[in-house]
């Protein structure tokens, strides 16, 4: 059955620090990701991104270090790549502040909060913007991270999945079945402020975790944060398939978006949900420019900024391998990690007529989801990323406001009169402007299960 054809939804893919993806481009005049520290610096891209009717500003993140190049970590200081990195959550509220519809997601792992603790500061996140808040799930991969916290080591891959189906647990009970729609009364007449009967303890005892309850915070606009999820192992799969609303994809090329969104939706299909429960956003970076040899001529010239090296580092720290002193030119073979395993079979996919070297691994990672072109051309190509079942974009910035700021001025208006962009925000939550089926999570969502579920345990008992 075919998918009905929708506009595309927009992300800006961003990071609160100076090198995120594309590395080096920092170094250029007219680039102000140096200004990561400055509050001025977001607020201002937001409005930017509200100005083309972007859907959300999505910002990743890591706590740690990534693993050892050429022996430590010297290259990822001197490079400026995610080092220093600020947390995101932080700017959450400025952000709402200063706009009225941009959807706001960021990243936390479940390795750097208590579940608790966390659900109750999304909470009061998504009360303060109006139900803009979304939250990418991560498991950590970086050994230094884990160290941060406590740990002798990195947690096994499928084990840090079984982790977060607690987590995840966790917070499901606390948001969804923790207070009753109608508790919070605020009668003046009566001074009755909260009933009583109609919060609950949830009493979890897992694992990892003891949560007694009540959640602190009353049932904010989504309750459930919009949820997103990006592991693409088979763990990983099975872990989206079941929670996330928005998958973050990094699909190499159209066939593997293709392969990578139907499986996913044929998973969520079996555990009860619907295939168009998830939207899924595919990481792409554009070079606009009047004419196809003008954008080539300025992606040649952007390729002069970026350093290879560092591209290199930043794959080889995150697999958990030091490619460091090895040949650019050594084949990468079959390389089996507690690291990022998606990444193994996204490189195999890069390069099919001969094995793939670390070379292609530093030259790809800066540009393999590159479109160059007009922004009729960049319009073409993103039909065509759509039809393979992509439902939005995570664009990836050379250069902040620049990237965007162009996005904006010359592709949006393209892509509105084709109708692959919203012309205008539909009223309500996040998960409303992106689904259109109401404020919360649909019945058919296992967090759904915990409504109700604790009437018998108020808070007195």
């Amino acid at each position: 059955m075919s998918r009905p054809v929708r506009p595309l939804a927009f992300a800006a893919f961003v990071m609160n620090t100076t090198g995120h993806i594309i590395q080096g481009t920092w170094r250029r005049p007219s680039a102000h990701q140096t200004d990561f520290n400055s509050l001025e610096h977001w607020v201002n891209l937001a409005r930017i991104l509200e100005k083309g009717r972007f859907d959300a500003i999505f910002f990743a993140d890591v706590v740690g270090l990534y693993a050892p190049y050429r022996g430590d970590e010297r290259k990822y200081f001197e490079a400026g790549l995610q080092v220093p990195s600020n947390d995101p959550s932080v700017l959450a509220s400025a952000i709402a502040y200063a706009t009225e519809n941009l959807g706001i997601a960021f990243t936390a792992s479940i390795l750097q909060e208590h579940p608790f603790n966390f659900a109750r500061r999304i909470s009061t996140l998504d009360h303060a913007s109006k139900g803009r808040i979304a939250w990418n799930i991560v498991t950590n991969y970086l050994p230094n991270a884990s160290r941060n916290f406590g740990l002798e080591g990195l947690t096994k891959h499928d084990e840090r999945y079984a982790w977060a189906d607690e987590y995840v647990d966790v917070t499901y009970k606390l948001w969804e079945g923790s207070w009753e729609e109608d508790a919070l009364r605020q009668d003046r007449e009566s001074g009755i402020h909260a009933v009583y009967d109609k919060v609950h303890r949830i009493n979890h005892e897992g694992p990892r975790y003891k949560v007694e309850g009540p959640h602190l915070v009353s049932p904010s606009p989504q309750r459930t944060p919009l949820l997103f999820q990006a592991g693409a192992s088979e763990a990983g799969r099975a872990f989206a398939a079941r929670n996330a609303e928005a998958v973050f994809i990094t699909s190499p090329n159209i066939q593997a978006a293709a392969r990578d969104t139907a499986d996913i939706r044929a998973r969520a299909v079996a555990v009860g949900r619907l295939p168009d429960d998830i939207r899924f956003f595919q990481g792409l970076y554009v070079v606009p420019a009047a004419t196809e040899a003008e954008a080539k001529a300025k992606a040649a010239e952007l390729d002069e900024w970026i350093d290879y090296d560092a591209q290199l580092s930043h794959m080889s720290g995150a697999i958990g391998i030091d490619f460091g002193h090895e040949d650019l030119d050594t084949p990468v073979g079959e390389i089996r990690t507690e690291g990022v395993q998606s990444i193994v079979g996204w490189i195999k996919d890069l390069v099919t007529d001969r094995p793939a070297t670390l070379r292609d691994v530093a030259h790809y990672t800066a540009t393999n989801t590159r479109i160059v072109g007009t922004p009729e051309q960049i319009a073409d190509r993103l039909a065509q990323w759509q039809a393979a079942g992509v439902d939005g974009i995570n664009l990836i910035n050379a250069e902040i406001p620049g990237s965007y700021a162009e996005f904006v001025d010359h592709v949006i208006p393209v892509l509105r009169e084709r109708g692959l962009v919203q012309r205008e925000y539909r009223p309500g939550t996040l998960r409303q402007k992106l689904f259109g089926g109401g404020d919360r999570l649909p019945d058919r969502h296992p967090a759904a299960r915990y409504r109700g579920a604790f009437t018998a345990q108020p808070v007195g008992r």
